[in-house]
């Protein structure tokens, strides 16, 4: 079993990608452009990253019709352990 494999039967690859992605942006981060650096559709994103909303991970930001992006401090500290995590395997 590689690394990815083994990470893998950790952590549901999709949502802990994505909040190491949104750890390591540099600049603005929008769902869309989110998607398209983990290889998701869309919806999928939306519906994760509610899900992490909810549980006080993520924030959204309106910004007209766009909505930006950020972590929590807990969202941080999560997306910090699982990069470290990953980093290490």
């Amino acid at each position: 079993m590689n690394n990815k494999e083994i990470f893998n039967v950790f952590f549901r690859e999709k949502p802990a990608m994505m909040l190491v992605n949104l750890k390591n942006a540099k600049g603005t981060m929008y769902a869309s452009s989110l998607a398209k650096q983990i290889d998701c559709t869309y919806s999928h994103v939306v519906k994760i990253l509610q899900e992490m909303e909810k549980e006080g991970l993520i924030n959204f930001e309106k910004q007209g019709r766009l909505k930006l992006l950020t972590l929590t401090k807990k969202g941080s500290e999560i997306a910090e352990h699982i990069d470290s995590i990953k980093i290490n395997l």
